[in-house]
């Protein structure tokens, strides 16, 4: 080090925090260190122009006279606000927002002549209480939306501060270039420079609601926005923002004419026409379509705007038959026929009665069937036929259950939703995705009991505005804060790093409106918008959460209504547990894990299994139709079978014991399949037992009979076992008949039996699909191998339900094991469930040769 040249030396001192330590190692870095030269290049170097000045006064002790000399001579930013903050900092002023010691570490003689070179610079520099550049710019932005002829500070003060003071304001900057466009030549001079994370924020302040809304503020909108994008082209109004701004039409008149006045001269990059379609289009399945505002603001978009559109008229009826409020109780007809008028949308068609009637929040339906048979002229038989359709149509919109429940009791509609039900939405694996398209399998989803908790099914009700927020939402918080506040974030340096803009922070202009960013449009009003940049948080960190949590109204996006029955409640409620329609709603809810339906449907919250007149069975096809989706299947469905609940391979397997005609239309492979695992062996109980008494009977029962070990071979299923019992003339039961001898005999008769519980039939088929699982696993990471990926880690992930399977199994095969010693005593043996190698459906891998050494001699 001793042999390095000062140069070298100054340099390494530019490269740490801290250079006191090193200064203190040798005599000749603490000299090259005390150079003022070295000193001024070093804040220059650390923190740039634009704050070198800053923390420059922040370390007091290393400033003298020509330190500060050489950093105004090399470029150093200082502005007249710099040195008002100063001024009030060092001589014990309230300055809230800096808590360090700052200028105070600064001797009296150095900070004299700071306030002596500065005077020279600036002139008068006022420094009384609401006189610095900071409380007047504060002033400027509260007074914003107030009338021009009302406001006491006008733009060229602030134009002055920026040109003749060089006050960079950086963090305010944009909420003034909202107020007034003709700052922003001024504000790039002193080294601001516009960023498109701005863009929304800006251009929402500028169609900002006034306090006072009686003045006219057209002309000043579009000037703003003319001047704005003539400034910088990257500037220009986007679709998000005229959203907000249609969504005032009613409550903001001057900025939706000052909207308008910009379409017609063409300075938007959009057609707004198409754009208040789409937006119309957003309140057809959404709860905000419930509400007065809404209905008067779509009304009114409607009439500027009128178009063909069939969901944009789907819309507009729902306006005319939803809202209560606005047809009178004595004449509903009468009134929704002015409406319909009125809005210039009759005549109607029986589309349209479906289209309205299928709705999610037309709850009441009967005024529509009055209008069909009065106005329309429909006869009996059609208003059957249009009920009938609707009905059936109501069954995949799984909040109109009122309405479902309506129809079927006055139309007596039964029979025809379940037939309907089962012809239309039985699922099978053929109909899936195919289970290679692993996307498409993860996007599925069911028709029937959609999960209204699951944000993919209200994926399309989702407003990307709101989440897709601009991140200038905490610069108008600092409008509420007191004056200068958020200048003195950016002159100590801590503002945020996604607020500060960093100097030469310019993007590439794109030559074309095709590769601009329009923005995506949502239902949140203008208002809502900019009341919720102005409550986020300063850091981005607690912004982002703010958002996912007190973002703008979600109620109102929602895709039913606040007082709803399920229509798979409905189902259940009204149909037996065994029926067919009740098996086809069960798949669909265990597809879309629809939790509230499946507690409704099974027996989980039940201490025991429940009777099948209440219960609604579960079957092997719907793991099978999970595997192919790799979806994990629901707790309820393995607390099932802990419960003791019956094998089946398919709803066809019970609905055959109800209905005699399915079991003609199984295919030959079920059949011979439920032939063949169906193994029951004679039940016979001794007289003896018949003749003792019911109750000691009851409690010397086994809950559970005991299972085989291997099941046999099919050539020899068909040979019967018979097992000598002992009669009641044995002489061991003619000597003992006291109760120990009948619990004897219990058990040696539940020894003989061949009888295979549900759990263990689970656990068997449960096993195959695991095996199943196994092999498809690991053909993919084969596959996978052939083809390394570049950075030469292979990543092969198991599906979910793999992952599922392969840990409820173990439990599964715990509580049978469990069982068995209840039943046998605790030295029985684990039991393996595994079909025999013969079998055509499932075949098991054998299991693997013990790696013990074994004792004994070993053959030379």
């Amino acid at each position: 080090m001793h042999r390095l040249c000062d140069e070298i030396i100054e340099l390494i001192v530019y490269e740490l925090d801290d250079p006191t330590a090193l200064t203190l190692t040798s005599k000749r870095f603490l000299r090259v260190s005390q150079d003022p030269y070295v000193r001024a290049h070093y804040f220059l170097t650390r923190y740039g122009h634009m704050d070198a000045m800053f923390w420059a006064l922040g370390r007091g002790k290393l400033l003298n006279e020509k330190v500060i000399d050489i950093l105004i001579a090399s470029g150093a930013h200082i502005s007249r606000y710099l040195v008002q903050v100063a001024i009030h900092h060092f001589y014990r002023s309230a300055v809230h927002f800096i808590k360090t010691i700052w200028v105070r570490s600064m001797p009296l003689p150095v900070f004299s002549y700071f306030q002596k070179v500065t005077s020279e610079l600036f002139g008068e520099i006022p420094v009384g209480k609401n006189e610095d550049d900071g409380s007047i710019f504060g002033v400027f932005l509260k007074e914003s939306r107030l009338p021009i002829h009302l406001r006491s500070k006008g733009w060229e003060d602030i134009r002055d501060i920026l040109q003749k003071y060089r006050d960079p304001l950086m963090v305010q900057l944009p909420i003034a270039l909202a107020i007034e466009p003709r700052l922003l030549p001024y504000a790039e001079a002193n080294g601001f420079r516009m960023d498109t994370k701005y863009r929304d924020f800006i251009f929402r302040k500028m169609f900002e609601k006034q306090a006072l809304n009686t003045v006219d503020r057209t002309d000043d909108i579009v000037r703003n926005v003319r001047e704005l994008k003539r400034l910088d082209t990257r500037m220009f109004l986007s679709r998000t923002v005229a959203g907000e701004v249609c969504m005032e039409a009613k409550s903001n008149e001057s900025a939706y004419r000052a909207l308008k006045a910009l379409d017609r001269a063409g300075d938007l990059l959009f057609s707004l026409p198409a754009l208040v379609t789409d937006l119309m289009k957003l309140f057809v399945k959404t709860r905000s379509i419930t509400t007065g505002y809404t209905i008067n603001v779509l009304r009114q978009l409607y009439t500027d705007f009128p178009t063909t559109d069939s969901t944009v008229r789907t819309v507009m009826l729902l306006t005319v038959f939803l809202f209560d409020g606005i047809i009178p109780s004595s004449a509903p007809l009468a009134a929704a026929r002015s409406k319909l008028e009125a809005l210039n949308l009759l005549p109607m068609t029986r589309q349209d009665l479906v289209n309205v009637m299928t709705n999610p929040f037309i709850e009441k339906p009967q005024i529509l069937i009055e209008y069909a048979k009065e106005d329309m002229g429909m006869s009996q038989k059609a208003i059957k036929e249009l009920v009938q359709e609707v009905a059936i149509a109501s069954l995949e919109v799984g909040s109109k259950g009122k309405t479902v429940r309506k129809l079927v009791d006055h139309y007596m509609l039964q029979d025809t939703l379940a037939e309907a039900a089962v012809q239309r939405f039985a699922l099978s694996v053929a109909d899936l995705p195919p289970s290679e398209d692993e996307q498409a399998c993860a996007a599925y989803e069911a028709p029937l009991c959609r999960d209204f908790n699951n944000p993919k099914g209200n994926r399309t009700n989702s407003n990307s505005a709101s989440l897709q927020h601009n991140l200038a939402g905490s610069i108008s918080q600092s409008t509420h804060n007191e004056p200068g506040s958020s200048n003195a974030l950016e002159l100590s340096g801590e503002a945020d790093d996604d607020i500060i803009i960093e100097d030469g922070a310019q993007l590439d202009m794109m030559s074309t409106a095709g590769d601009l960013d329009l923005g995506a449009i949502g239902q949140d009003t203008l208002s809502a918008m900019i009341r919720q940049d102005e409550m986020a948080p300063t850091r981005s960190r607690r912004r982002s959460y703010y958002y996912g949590l007190y973002g703008a109204d979600t109620t109102g996006k929602l895709g039913y209504p606040i007082d709803f029955v399920q229509v798979g409640r409905w189902v259940k409620e009204t149909y037996p547990a065994n029926s067919p329609i009740i098996a086809v709603f069960l798949t669909h809810a265990i597809i879309n894990n629809n939790n509230t339906l499946l507690h409704l449907y099974l027996s989980s919250s039940a201490p025991s299994y429940t009777p099948s007149l209440i219960h609604v069975p579960i079957t092997l096809k719907h793991f099978k139709l999970l595997a192919h989706l790799g979806r994990a299947p629901n707790f309820c469905l393995y607390h099932e079978i802990e419960l003791g609940a019956e094998f089946y391979f398919s709803e066809e397997d019970y609905l055959s014991k109800q209905t005699p005609g399915v079991e003609m239309r199984r295919q030959s492979k079920h059949k011979s399949r439920a032939d063949v695992k169906k193994e029951t062996s004679p039940t016979t109980v001794p007289r003896s037992l018949c003749q003792i008494d019911p109750s000691r009977t009851a409690s010397l029962t086994p809950t559970s009979p005991r299972i085989s070990r291997r099941r046999p071979r099919r050539s020899t299923t068909a040979m019967i076992t018979s097992y000598v019992i002992p009669d009641s003339d044995d002489e061991l039961i003619v000597e003992d008949d006291d109760e120990n001898a009948m619990v004897v005999l219990m058990s040696m008769q539940a020894k003989k039996r061949r009888v295979e519980s549900n759990l263990q039939r689970w656990i068997k088929h449960l096993s195959a699909l695991l095996a199943e699982e196994q092999r498809k696993y690991k053909e993919k990471r084969k596959r996978l191998e052939k083809t390394p990926p570049a950075d030469g880690k292979l990543r092969v992930t198991k599906t979910e339900f793999h992952k599922s399977l392969t840990t409820h199994l173990r439990t599964l095969r715990k509580v049978d094991l469990d069982k068995r010693k209840q039943l046998y005593g605790p030295d029985v043996a684990e039991e393996d469930y595994s079909d025999d190698e013969d079998d055509e459906e499932y075949r098991y891998q054998k299991s693997r040769p013990s790696k013990r050494r074994r004792n004994g001699n070993i053959p030379s």
